[in-house]
């Protein structure tokens, strides 16, 4: 079986693709019918990995409450990102993963305060949540593919 974080990291890269091979306007495209474009999707996963696995364990998360606050369950595309943002949002795709990955081995989850998440899934342990992202990040790598179609 794969590791869970290897998983995380290959869908990761297929994020990175969609960020390297489309341009600024197409990332901030939100075609007819749809309420976010591709940016808001591969942020929205980095962000919720973040929000699932340190804040749901009491530890701090990596981001910034502005990337959370626009990015988060719930938000919609507000606004263009800029260039620069992509540029953070791109780089935070591994940091976030590279970070998480050292701390799992380095056992720093010891709390997690039970979530039960919008599909129905009740998380109990960070590797509950761990598991979970991943189903979660294939929807939105899902969701990214048909708006690939529509732009």
């Amino acid at each position: 079986m794969q590791d869970p974080i290897t998983i995380t990291r290959v869908n990761r890269r297929a994020l990175e693709k969609i960020l390297d091979n489309y341009s600024l306007e197409q990332l901030n495209k939100v075609p007819e019918g749809f309420k976010n474009n591709l940016i808001w999707n591969v942020a929205h996963v980095m962000v919720t990995q973040q929000l699932l696995i340190y804040k749901l364990s009491g530890l701090p998360m990596m981001i910034d409450d502005k990337i959370v606050d626009l990015y988060k369950k719930g938000t919609k595309t507000e606004r263009p990102a800029t260039a620069e943002e992509v540029s953070e949002i791109k780089k935070l795709l591994f940091t976030t993963l590279d970070k998480t990955e050292k701390d799992l081995q380095n056992g720093i989850f010891k709390n997690f305060d039970d979530y039960e998440t919008s599909t129905g899934f009740v998380l109990k342990s960070v590797q509950d949540a761990i598991n979970f992202n991943n189903f979660h990040e294939g929807i939105h790598l899902g969701y990214i593919l048909a708006l690939k179609k529509s732009i």
